[in-house]
Order: structure tokens, then sequence, then C-alpha cells
């Protein structure tokens, strides 16, 4: 319960902070729900799973704190996210390591529309981190994916997949964003899918393990 309010404390903030233009009080709030899972996620069993998790979670914070810094920082925040990419993608290697062929294909269309979406406007020195952070979150997606139907708890492989798609959604509507078309209710959808996510593959540890 007390994740629960920080969490929930730190949401209303930040989005209030978006409605007012606030910065600074966007900078302090944004990290608080990841940093409330974080937390949590101290409740569920121990195991190399959740420890990848964590990593993963730690390194969104910093993305958070980056990415919401009243200065371009977009490349580092793309290089934190990355690096939480690969955690989460260990972790999904953790306890699925079958080759689950179809589950590639959504995932690296995913990937390559991500990149072409980004890529419409040229990216100039930009093109080869977009490049492979659009490569990592596809490799996440497609782990992720792998584990439904296999011996993984099936509730943990619904969460970690339903997470790592909202992650991708959250990603597109930064391209779509920040390189194509700027929308009002843009830091709204982003901040919300990102939440949803993230939320999602934390909640795949306390139910991961095998059937």
């Amino acid at each position: 319960m007390p994740w629960l309010i920080l969490a929930s404390m730190g949401a209303a903030t930040y989005l209030y902070g978006v409605s007012t233009h606030a910065l600074l009080l966007c900078l302090l709030s944004k990290p608080l729900p990841v940093l409330a899972l974080l937390g949590w996620l101290q409740d569920a069993p121990a195991s190399p799973y959740r420890r990848w998790i964590s990593i993963g979670l730690l390194c969104s914070l910093l993305g958070d704190i980056l990415l919401a810094w009243p200065v371009d920082l977009f490349v580092y925040g793309l290089g934190a996210f990355l690096l939480a990419h690969l955690a989460y993608l260990k972790a999904y290697l953790v306890d699925c390591r079958r080759p689950a062929v179809p589950a590639l294909a959504p995932a690296l269309l995913a990937g390559v529309g991500l990149f072409s979406m980004m890529a419409a406007k040229g990216l100039g020195d930009l093109l080869i981190p977009v490049a492979v952070y659009a490569l990592a979150i596809s490799a996440m997606l497609w782990r992720a994916l792998a584990r439904l139907g296999s011996s993984v708890a099936k509730r943990s492989a619904w969460l970690a997949a339903a997470g790592a798609l909202a992650f991708v959604v959250s990603d597109s509507l930064i391209g779509i964003d920040r390189f194509v078309q700027p929308f009002a209710a843009a830091p709204y959808l982003i901040i919300l899918s990102y939440w949803l996510g993230q939320w999602g593959i934390a909640a795949s540890t306390f139910s991961q393990g095998r059937r």
C-alpha cells in the first residue's frame, strides 16, 4: 500500500506539472512511480529474474530523470532506456530460451516501424543510436512474447508481454511527437502507456516461475 500511494502521488503530481508546464515539479515527480515499483518489487520472491527486472527499472529511473531534465539530454536518456531493455531481455532469457520464431515477426515489425517513423525526416547524428535502440526494443519484445505458451507461469508471461507492448506503444508515441508531428495529448499518452508497461513488467515478477 505505501508503494501504491507513492506511485499515485508521483503520477498525479507529474501530470499536474505537465498541464501547468512546471518543469521543476515534473523533474522531481516523474521518477516517483518507477521508484515505487522498485520498492514494491522487493516484496517479490528473490530470483535472477527479479534482479534483472530491478536493474531494468533502475536504468529506467535514470532515463526518466535525463529526459525530464530542462536541457536536451535525449541521446543520454535513450542510452539509459537501451540498458533497461537489455536488462529486461536478460530477465526473459532467464526462464525461456526457446526460439519462438513466430514471435520474431511482430517484434521485428515493431522495431522497423519505430525506426522508420523516427527516421522519416532524417536523424542526423542520432541515426545509429536510434537504430541500436530499435533493435534492442525489438529483441526485448521478442523474448517477452516468446514466454507466452511456454513452461513459464501464464500470468507472468502475459503481464510481461503486455508490459513490453505498452513500452513499444509509448516509444512509438515519442517517435511520432518528436520526429513526425507533435500533438497536444502526447505527453499524457506517452507517460501513461510507459507507466502501464513498467507496471506489467514489474508485476510479472510476482507470478514468475514454472507451471
